[in-house]
């Protein structure tokens, strides 16, 4: 029992201070590469940030996914982020690419990501829909108003007799 005990503390102790070795050198509100728009269409331009590379620090960034090669991001004064813009190719398949950088100076070789998703729809006109549907159920006359109407009218009429042969039925006058 004792045995048993001194095992599980010292796997316990184990895992513990593995897992103090392994915590990250930056904290997770370093950042990452933001994104703007997170969504484009083929030759629109994205502008990428981050606060990732520290005050006055610059990157290289990549977006050879999308295949628009590399592109420079340089120290702001947005939020003393580094920041830099690329075009989305004209020929750019639809799809969610990665678009990364590498920062320069204090914190070289730090690498940052963020997705970039290109459509062929701009996000900013939407598609409406045209037509009518083919479900194959209804619209036999089509979408003429006059035998729409021709259709009422006999529904109408059919409703209006079928509740007074119901009537005389009722009263006991027989059909």
């Amino acid at each position: 029992m004792r045995r048993t005990a001194r095992l599980l503390s010292g796997t316990a102790l184990a895992v513990a201070a593995a897992s103090a070795v392994a915590a990250p050198a930056y904290g997770a509100d370093a950042g990452g590469l933001e994104v703007y728009p997170s969504s484009a269409v083929p030759g629109d331009q994205v502008t990428v940030n981050t606060a990732a590379c520290g005050d006055g620090g610059s990157a290289a960034g990549d977006a050879s996914a999308v295949g628009a090669g590399s592109f420079t991001l340089a120290p702001s004064t947005h939020e003393r982020d580094a920041i830099g813009q690329f075009r989305v190719p004209p020929g750019a398949q639809p799809g969610t690419y990665e678009i990364a950088a590498t920062c320069a100076g204090d914190r070289a070789g730090r690498r940052v990501t963020g997705d970039l998703v290109v459509t062929l729809t701009p996000g900013h006109q939407q598609v409406h829909p045209r037509g009518s549907v083919k479900t194959g159920v209804g619209g036999a006359l089509g979408p003429d108003p006059v035998q729409t109407a021709a259709g009422v009218a006999a529904l109408a009429v059919a409703a209006a007799g079928g509740t007074w042969l119901l009537h005389r039925r009722a009263r006991g006058d027989g059909i």
